[in-house]
């Protein structure tokens, strides 16, 4: 028997299958959404405006020294004393003669 030689034929490209790899990594990106808060403390200064007000009395008596009166001294008003005050006898009137009273 006779063998030939082996040939060899032209190859055969078949279409590329495509096959992908995937690495991945994870990369950090900073995103800053800045916020700020401002506390407002107020103060409210409130004027209550006061007016206290007192009053006070003031009684004057005045004195006036006539001198000597020609005549006898007015009889007393009964129950009231000098200026009508009620018990109060004028100097020289009651049982016996006070110290300016003269006869």
């Amino acid at each position: 028997m006779y063998c030939r030689p082996t040939r060899v034929l032209p190859a055969i490209v078949c279409p590329t299958k495509c096959c992908v790899n995937h690495s991945s990594e994870n990369i950090i990106v900073p995103v800053v959404h800045p916020s700020h808060t401002t506390n407002v403390n107020h103060t409210n200064y409130q004027y209550q405006h006061h007016f206290p007000h007192t009053q006070s009395f003031v009684n004057e008596v005045t004195k006036t020294d006539i001198g000597p009166v020609p005549g006898p001294p007015p009889a007393p008003t009964p129950g009231f004393g000098p200026m009508g005050y009620p018990g109060v006898r004028p100097p020289g009137f009651g049982p016996r003669p006070g110290p300016g009273f003269f006869r």
